[in-house]
C-alpha cells in the first residue's frame, strides 16, 4: 500500500459497522481514484458476518487510493481508502487498485475508530494474556514486534540478539506468522505453526497451511514388530478439472460457525407431531378478504407465528436462555421472534422485536417487511440479534419436517414442513383435509420434555382449531 504523507490526505478506516464484528468483505466499489467525494457519501457496500451495509465517508474530497479490491476481506480499524481533503491532484481513474496488504496494528490511546452514524465501536473486553517461556531480551521482542505489523513494506531489520539459553527455545522473531483466526483453527486442530509452511503473502499462514498440515502423514512410531506396516494415505485427493471451490466467508462463514456451536453447546431435543389445519387454511382465505388486513402478507406462516406467541404465552417458562458463565437461567418477559430466511447471500435469522405485544395486522406487516428486507440483502445487524424463539418454514420447499438446530442463545425453534392434502380420519370418516408436520427442537437443559411437548401440542391444537386464538390469548 501507497503511504500518504501529505497533510491533506485522510484515511478512511473500516468502522465497526454494528455488534462488535471484527471484519466484513468489501463487496462493491461506488468511487474511483480521482472521484470527488462529500461527507456523508456512499463510497462502498460491505458485507458483514450478519448483513450487506453501505459505507459512507466522513468528509470532503478527492479519492486518491482504494487500498484494497473487491471480494477483499478486512479487518477493523484497517484504512480501506485515502482521500485529499485539500482537492489536491488525483492520480488517473486507470489506476490500478493496490493489492490487499497484511494486517495494519490497531490505533491506540486516543485515537477513535470511525464508525457508521447511529453505531458505537463495541468496548472490547479481551486482553492479552502474558506469553509463557523463557524470557527474551527487550530489543528482541520489539523487532519482532515490528517485523510482523509492518504489513506494507520491508521488514525493519532486527538488531542482534543474544543466542538462546538453549537450542529449543524459541525467540519471539521465530513466531510464526498468522491471524487470531488460524491460531485459534490450529489450536482447535492440535497444529504446532512452527511446523507449518507458510504461502500467504510476508510468509503469513493460512487457513489452507493449516489444514494441509493435518492431512500430511505422520511418521510413524517405532513398532515393536520388525514388520512393515503399510497405512493407506491420509492426504485427499481432488480431481480440480471437475470441482469448484467456494471460499467459506460472510454469512455463510458465520452461520456455519454458529450452528457448529450451538449444535455441540446445547443438548437438543426435537419433537414431532402431525395435525390437521384444514381450518386453519380456510380462516387465512377469509383474513385476505378483510379490508383490516387488505394489503398486509396473509399466509399460513402468519397464524403458526400467532400460535406459538399465545403457546408461549401459556408456558412462558419455554422462553428463557442459559448463562453459562454465571450459571443461571435467564427468562425471558418479551419474545423477540425470529424467521429464518434463505437469501442469496445464505441463511439469516432476523427477527420480530416484542412480537408478544403485536397484534394480527401488525405481526402481518412487520413479517412482510422482515422478509422484504432480507430478500434485498440489506437486514442490519441489529435486526438479528437478541432472538429468543425462532420459526423456520421448510414446507415452502416441499419438504415434510425437520431437525432444525437451535439459533444460539435461544430456547426453541419450531419448523413447519409442507401443507398437503392427505387421507385423514374427521369425524370417523376418512375425508381429503390439509396436514402438515410441526417440529419442535429445545435445549433439553432449559425445557424439560413434559414443558415442550405442552408448547408443540399447544401450536398444534390452535392450528385445528383456531378459535383457540380468541379463548387462549
Amino acid at each position: 500500500m501507497t503511504t500518504m504523507t501529505e497533510a491533506s490526505v485522510r484515511e478512511f478506516k473500516m468502522p465497526d459497522v454494528g455488534e462488535g464484528l471484527t471484519e466484513a468483505e468489501i463487496l462493491k466499489w461506488y468511487v474511483r481514484p480521482g472521484d470527488t467525494v462529500t461527507d456523508g457519501q456512499v463510497v462502498c457496500e460491505v458485507e458483514t458476518a450478519k448483513a450487506a451495509v453501505e459505507l459512507p465517508i466522513p468528509y470532503d474530497g478527492v479519492v486518491r487510493e482504494l487500498h484494497f479490491p473487491e471480494g477483499t476481506t478486512v479487518d477493523v480499524g484497517t484504512s480501506i481508502i485515502a482521500v485529499d481533503v485539500a482537492g489536491g491532484a488525483a492520480p488517473s481513474e486507470a489506476a490500478p487498485v493496490a493489492p490487499p496488504p497484511a494486517e495494519e496494528p490497531k490505533p491506540q490511546g486516543s485515537g477513535r475508530t470511525p464508525v457508521l452514524v447511529g453505531y458505537g465501536v463495541a468496548t472490547s473486553s479481551t486482553k492479552r494474556r502474558p506469553r509463557k517461556g523463557p524470557e527474551v531480551p527487550v530489543q528482541a521482542a520489539s523487532a519482532a514486534i515490528q517485523t510482523e505489523l509492518n504489513g506494507h513494506g520491508t521488514p525493519a531489520p532486527p538488531p542482534a540478539a543474544p543466542a538462546p539459553t538453549a537450542p529449543s527455545s524459541a525467540t519471539p522473531q521465530d513466531r510464526p506468522l498468522a491471524k487470531p483466526p488460524v491460531r485459534k483453527l490450529a489450536k482447535d486442530l492440535g497444529v504446532d505453526l512452527a511446523t507449518v509452511t507458510p504461502s500467504g503473502p510476508d510468509g503469513i499462514i493460512t487457513r489452507e497451511d493449516v489444514h494441509a498440515a493435518v492431512a500430511q502423514p505422520k511418521a510413524p512410531e517405532e513398532a515393536p514388530s520388525p514388520a512393515p506396516v503399510i497405512t493407506p494415505p491420509l492426504t485427499p485427493t481432488y480431481d480440480t478439472s471437475r470441482e469448484t471451490r467456494i471460499p467459506v466467508k460472510g454469512v455463510r462463514k458465520a452461520t456455519a460457525a454458529a450452528m457448529v456451536a450451538s449444535a455441540f453447546t446445547a443438548p437438543h431435543v426435537t419433537e414431532f407431531v402431525t395435525v390437521d389445519v384444514t381450518r386453519t387454511i380456510k380462516l387465512v382465505e377469509e383474513l385476505k378478504q378483510d379490508k383490516e388486513m387488505e394489503g398486509l402478507r396473509v399466509n399460513p406462516l402468519l397464524l403458526i407465528a400467532k400460535a406459538l406467541l399465545v403457546a408461549i404465552k401459556r408456558h412462558p417458562e419455554v422462553n428463557a436462555s442459559w448463562d453459562e458463565a454465571a450459571q443461571e437461567i435467564v427468562q425471558k418477559h418479551y419474545v423477540n421472534l425470529g424467521i429464518a430466511a434463505a437469501t442469496p447471500r445464505g441463511l439469516i435469522v432476523p427477527n420480530i422485536k416484542d412480537a408478544q405485544d403485536k397484534t394480527l395486522p401488525q405481526l402481518a406487516e412487520a413479517l412482510g417487511e422482515l422478509v422484504s428486507t432480507a430478500r434485498e440483502g440489506k437486514t442490519s445487524p441489529a435486526a438479528m440479534q437478541g432472538g429468543t424463539v425462532t420459526i423456520t418454514n421448510v414446507g415452502v420447499f416441499g419438504v415434510d419436517t425437520g431437525t432444525p438446530i437451535l439459533n444460539p442463545g435461544e430456547s426453541a425453534i419450531l419448523a413447519v414442513g409442507a401443507i398437503k392434502l392427505q387421507p385423514w380420519v374427521h369425524k370417523g370418516k376418512v375425508k381429503p383435509r390439509q396436514v402438515t408436520t410441526l417440529a419442535l427442537s429445545f435445549d433439553h437443559r432449559l425445557v424439560d420434555g413434559e414443558l415442550g411437548s405442552k408448547v408443540l401440542a399447544d401450536v398444534a391444537a390452535i392450528l385445528e382449531q383456531p378459535k383457540r386464538l380468541i379463548t387462549w390469548a
